[in-house]
């Protein structure tokens, strides 16, 4: 299938390691021309150092915090080729693991600038430059809390259904300008970041993290964790204009792990 990304112009937030990375690598691979963004110079020049073994093509890279409005316009302009901006998948790290209880306002302000208000501002400022190239696809990066909560994780919960609610509103908002949004929720995929929160629990638990591996692999129909790479072609479809008639709405590439309809 021709995804009809040769020659597209594509940002891709977080990037420097885990999802973002993966999917980034996969967008290259289909011909696009991507820009990568972190917080980390040093990572990013890794990743890039990366893809560019794999591929033999060159990403961009530009340091990047989601959290910084100012930063955030600088990505989304060195991304756009010609003023115009094709692909944009909006990915940050995770909250604050915890309880309700053991959250205050500062934990539940800093999570919102993570993980909603950045998505808000990422796509607010790569609208024009996808009405300037006549359309566009937006992918955001959450997790499969938006359709079932998970234990100890209620700041993602929150805004990572906070996300999924804008990629509903914004479906109807930008149909007229040929831009396709979509969610994209890995459920347990083999990163730093999944292994960090299983090491948390075994900690708390004072257990193993084999044993918490385990355990959590019985809930996944599949019987295994799923790979960076599995995730990425998902994304890239959804960021692709082969998907011409996909918006709004949010998939899960979770194993079969999450049993809501």
């Amino acid at each position: 299938m021709d995804l009809e990304l040769t020659g597209k112009s594509v940002l891709v937030t977080a990037a420097s390691k885990g999802l973002g990375k993966a999917s980034a690598l996969q967008f290259v691979k289909e011909g696009a021309n991507v820009t990568i963004a972190s917080r980390s110079i040093e990572q990013l020049q890794q990743a890039q150092a990366e893809i560019l073994a794999a591929t033999g093509k060159q990403v961009q890279i530009v340091e990047m915090d989601v959290r910084n409005f100012q930063q955030i316009q600088a990505a989304v302009r060195t991304a756009a080729v010609d003023n115009k901006l094709d692909v944009l998948v909006t990915n940050a790290g995770g909250p604050k693991g915890g309880t309700f209880q053991q959250m205050d306002d500062a934990d539940w302000q800093a999570a919102f600038e993570l993980n909603l208000l950045s998505v808000i501002r990422m796509i607010r400022e790569a609208i024009p430059y996808m009405r300037q190239a006549g359309g566009g696809r937006i992918v955001n990066l959450t997790s499969t809390s938006i359709k079932q909560p998970i234990d100890g994780l209620i700041l993602s919960s929150i805004f990572r259904a906070g996300v999924q609610s804008l990629t509903k509103s914004l479906a109807s908002e930008l149909a007229s300008d040929h831009i396709l949004i979509n969610t994209v929720a890995p459920g347990r995929i083999a990163t730093d970041r999944i292994f960090e929160l299983d090491q948390l629990k075994a900690d708390k638990q004072q257990t193993t993290l084999d044993a918490i591996q385990a355990a959590a692999l019985q809930h996944i129909p599949l019987g295994r964790m799923g790979e960076p790479e599995e995730f990425a072609k998902i994304v890239v479809f959804y960021g692709s204009f082969a998907n011409s008639y996909v918006t709004g709405q949010s998939v899960l590439v979770d194993g079969g792990m999450v049993k809501a309809l």
